[in-house]
Parts: C-alpha cells; structure tokens; sequence
C-alpha cells in the first residue's frame, strides 16, 4: 500500500479531470435512465459511449505516467491543455469579430 504523499505525487491532470468527468457522466447517464422518456434514455447511451475515449486517456495517461514520470507527463499535459485553451480563446475571438 503506498503512502498519502507518493499517490498524490503520481496525479496527473489529464487523471483528474477525466475521473471527474467519469463521475459526472455516470451520475448524468444514470439520471437520464431513470426518465421517463425514451429520449432521455437515448441521451444516457450517448453521455456513456462518451465516456469510452475518456478511459481510453485515463490508461494511456498511467501507462505513460509508469514509463516516464509524472512531472514530465504533468508539464506535456498542461502544454496540451494551454493549446486547447488558447485556441478556444482564439476561435471564441475570432467568433466575436464576425
């Protein structure tokens, strides 16, 4: 079993937001079973074959962790999430100036 500070050593951002994202969508797809509607229903089966490349990046993210480390990891992952988040900023820009 390992110690409290060594697990959160190995925590990386693409670990965090794809298990909150996971706990969110289940509970999401478990409440649109629940419905009464068949679209709804249908809503719940799209939120869970969403969920699928999030797994996907969740084992590629602690395979990559197990063989690298996770401060490089963790610095590859911020630079991806800065792109994606400067590009969002650039396309939301872009959107306004039309």
């Amino acid at each position: 079993m390992e110690t409290a500070p060594k697990m959160t050593s190995k925590l990386t951002l693409f670990l965090i937001l794809g298990t909150l994202s996971l706990l969110v969508g289940l509970f999401f797809s478990y409440t649109a079973f629940t419905s009464v509607s068949a679209a709804d229903g249908l809503a719940g089966m799209y939120i869970l074959l969403g969920l699928i490349p999030v797994v996907f990046i969740i084992i590629a993210d602690r395979i990559c962790v197990w063989k690298f480390g996770a401060r490089k990891v963790n610095k590859v992952q911020f630079y991806i999430a800065g792109t994606f988040i400067l590009l969002f900023i650039l396309n939301w820009v872009r959107l306004q100036t039309q």
